[in-house]
């Protein structure tokens, strides 16, 4: 029997420029990765350590919204090229060095005693990394031809995990009080910044120029004010939505709290959460009625081109629950680990963020070995249930607490970038948790980089890429908030078995899609490279 074109480009041996891609493709997924865990795992020890309760480290977890809403200015990177680096790398280069400054800002601002402001310099630092986001993922999709997307995604998690493991876990060891490197959190985003610096200085000189398939008809000043309408809508709804929102909120919840023993201030932040259900409802629809009446075409176009695809919206509402459960879980791991099961920073940087994300980056590339051999779709359900059984380690540790299996000591060390002072003991629990987490997280996230690449059209590559990655984003971000308020209100056991229901919506939604996503595999189209 003849293997399908997908398949046999797949034995096939590595070329020279096949490696450079691949090469490529981990470095930007490690710019990628940096900014993210500084606005996310990393911000959230910060809180932790200044004493945040979980709930508002819930809430805080909104400064993640642009990467939710990053498709609706990807249209202008589509469109514009900026002079002299080519339409690709010179919106990296900008972002990068707009990111190196903006992480400068926000260590010089105070979580606790300007919280306000910590909390808008986060979401700038969010909107340029989700900018930055962008540019890769098109990049990235332009690249690779389709039989190397699953080992290309795996290479791009490599890069996102190591960047993880520098800004999310061997900084939890430099700020260790009696075990790290007397660093601050202040001094840990100033040396981030530098790096970023650096990230842009590559961009610029070492990425190759790729040809790219004409834009369609668009006028540049249709799409600018199209933009402009766009973000006014979205400035309208909220300003709406936080004067409106909120008298709302406390009118419909009311009868939910009449005779409730719940507490006073989590009955606060369950009308809080309302509150801001009613703005997403209300500002949403406002913005897409705004980028129609501007015609705002490069979004719209490339829109229009997506769910041009059969089953477009089924794959929109699988993109969304794919990883609902592993970020439900996730959403608030640092809190869990810090504030609940007082780890100290140092093991919890040692086991969560250097050894368990070395364990996603090993779960990332078998995925993307396995899939070779499984394809797309049963790569995607066999992870995805491994996903969801992972999270039941959780509810064990929340359970049975520390000290129940043995561990082990790590001994002192110094390598010059990072030391432990001290030997560390390591709880057998937290490792055997971590371990099984991050395996599954990282086989399950090369094969869903995979499916998202698969459904982009090179036309609108950016557009495309940005919607389908902000819809994945959907639960890291969203959730944050609802998981803080449930964490308060049932208890960490509780929460742990509702990350695991939370994953079983899209495997079943998954098995009556094996049709639509199996045809996926065979997708010829590779890239043009201009050397």
């Amino acid at each position: 029997m003849t293997p399908p074109a997908g398949r046999a480009a797949s034995n096939r041996p590595l070329s020279a420029q096949a490696l450079h891609r691949f090469a490529v493709v981990m470095v930007l997924g490690f710019a990628s990765g940096l900014p993210l865990a500084l606005t996310g795992q990393a911000m959230q020890a910060w809180l932790s350590v200044e004493g945040v309760d979980v709930a508002t480290i819930g809430f805080l977890s909104l400064v993640g919204l642009p990467y939710t809403f990053k498709f609706l200015w990807a249209p202008l990177m589509d469109r514009f090229e900026l002079p002299g680096l080519g339409r690709r790398r010179g919106w990296l280069v900008l972002t990068q060095l707009a990111l190196a400054a903006a992480l400068v800002w926000m260590a010089a601002t105070s979580p606790t005693c300007a919280t306000r402001n910590f909390a808008l310099v986060a979401v700038l630092v969010a909107f340029l990394s989700a900018s930055q986001d962008v540019v890769i993922d098109a990049y990235r999709t332009d690249l690779l031809a389709a039989s190397e997307r699953g080992l290309g995604a795996s290479m791009g998690v490599l890069g996102y995990r190591l960047a993880m493991i520098l800004s999310g876990g061997i900084a939890l060891i430099w700020v260790d009080p009696t075990q790290g490197g007397g660093w601050t959190w202040p001094a840990v985003y100033h040396f981030m910044a530098g790096v970023m610096v650096v990230a842009a200085v590559l961009s610029a000189f070492a990425l190759p120029r790729l040809q790219h398939a004409a834009v369609p008809g668009s006028v540049a000043r249709r799409d600018v004010l199209g933009f402009l309408a766009v973000l006014a809508a979205v400035a309208l709804g909220v300003v709406v939505s936080e004067r409106l929102g909120p008298p709302i909120a406390r009118v419909l919840m009311a009868p939910l709290f009449a005779g409730s023993t719940m507490a006073l201030p989590l009955q606060g932040k369950w009308t809080d959460l309302m509150a801001l259900v009613l703005g997403i409802a209300f500002t949403l629809p406002l913005g897409a009625w705004a980028a129609r009446a501007a015609r705002f075409e490069t979004l719209l176009g490339g829109l229009r081109s997506y769910f041009s695809q059969t089953g477009a919206a089924a794959f929109l509402a699988f993109i969304v629950l794919y990883k609902l459960g592993d970020v439900f879980a996730g959403s608030l791991m640092t809190p869990f680990l810090l504030q609940a099961m007082a780890y100290s920073s140092a093991e919890v940087g040692v086991v969560n963020k250097v050894i368990g994300l070395w364990l996603t980056i090993g779960g990332a590339l078998l995925g993307g070995a396995l899939m070779l051999r499984l394809g797309l779709w049963r790569a995607l359900m066999i992870f995805g249930v491994l996903q969801m059984a992972s999270n039941l380690g959780f509810w064990w540790l929340a359970v049975n607490g520390r000290g129940v299996l043995p561990g082990l000591t790590i001994p002192a060390f110094d390598w010059g970038f990072v030391k432990l002072i001290h030997a560390t003991p390591v709880d057998g629990g937290l490792l055997l948790v971590i371990a099984c987490e991050n395996l599954a997280s990282g086989m399950g996230t090369a094969a869903f980089v995979a499916f998202l690449m698969s459904l982009c059209n090179q036309r609108f590559t950016a557009t495309q890429f940005a919607l389908l990655s902000a819809f994945a984003s959907v639960g890291r971000v969203w959730v944050g908030p609802l998981a803080g308020v449930l964490a308060e209100s049932i208890g960490w056991p509780a929460f742990f078995i509702v990350s695991t229901l939370a994953a079983w919506p899209a495997l079943v939604m998954l098995w009556f899609m094996r049709g639509p996503v199996r045809a996926l595999e065979y997708d010829p189209t590779a890239p043009v490279v201009d050397d």
